[in-house]
């Protein structure tokens, strides 16, 4: 195994969830630094346990990462080596990462990344969606409006969308997917690596209805499908409807419902409010 070099921060890929996917030059790389950077001392001092790794740990996280960021930097600077893990996953992936990464850069201290799991990759190989091209959102905001403006950005995008979203706020945003993209395939997966791994596959009208019966628990990761390859083509009066219905079961008039989802879904007003009443 290759030493580690003074001076450099090392990007350390942690397991997801099965601590038997950490990989043997990580644990290499966290054994041999001088410090470790962690998200969650506490969640990283469980994987240190696990490989017998007594290491000093230092907190770089999102409410701190300026002012621990700078002594992190500076201990690099002066010759001591440091691995920078995430709770989970890849750093720098939906991570505050990226602001220690562009820091050291700006600084000239070299970088490595020692690869392994990351929570999108592994969903998206496993939805059964298009892999070939894909874009990563990571997690939408909590506000609505800037929700739906990140989702309206994407509403053409052709390429397969991969998401994080937490539990409680899973069906609002899958609300707000159904009523932007209409009812495209999805897949959602769950505890990936764990013991109670879950993934489903469908519309994402019948994925709201599951977790209206099944609160969801655990973090998810959702891969959604593009848009169709012609941008000019209508979403059909069974999708629409099946928008117009989710918004009548939030409490909007069928009249205002049917407006709404006629005009950001481009299908013809009376017919879709025959289809919506027809249910």
């Amino acid at each position: 195994m290759e030493p580690i070099k003074p001076g450099t921060l090392y990007l350390v890929a942690t397991p997801i969830g099965n601590l038997g996917d950490i990989s043997t030059r990580a644990a290499h790389t966290l054994s041999e630094a001088d410090f470790i950077a962690a998200e969650d001392t506490r969640v990283s001092r469980k994987l240190l346990t696990y490989l017998g790794i007594k290491k000093p740990l230092v907190s770089y996280y999102e409410q701190n990462r300026q002012e621990s960021g700078e002594k992190i930097i500076q201990r690099i600077l002066s010759g001591e080596s440091c691995a920078l893990v995430t709770d989970a996953g890849t750093p720098v992936i939906s991570d505050p990462g990226s602001e220690l990464v562009k820091s050291c850069i700006e600084a000239g201290i070299q970088i490595y990344a020692i690869p392994g799991p990351c929570a999108a990759i592994v969903a998206l190989s496993i939805s059964g969606l298009p892999a070939g091209r894909f874009t990563f959102e990571g997690f939408l905001s909590t506000a609505r409006k800037s929700r739906l403006d990140h989702l309206n950005d994407l509403k053409a995008q052709k390429r397969t969308m991969v998401f994080y979203e937490a539990p409680h706020k899973l069906l609002r945003t899958l609300g707000d997917m159904l009523l932007v993209f209409g009812d495209r395939r999805i897949a959602i997966s769950r505890e990936l690596t764990k013991l109670y791994e879950e993934t489903i596959r469908c519309r994402i009208s019948e994925a709201i209805h599951h977790f209206e019966e099944t609160p969801p628990r655990g973090e998810f990761v959702l891969v959604i499908e593009g848009a169709a390859d012609d941008p000019q083509k209508e979403a059909s009066l069974d999708e629409a409807a099946a928008v117009a219905r989710r918004l009548i079961d939030d409490g909007l008039s069928a009249k205002d419902a049917v407006k709404k989802t006629a005009d950001a879904m481009g299908v013809p007003k009376n017919a879709l409010y025959n289809a919506v009443l027809k249910e």
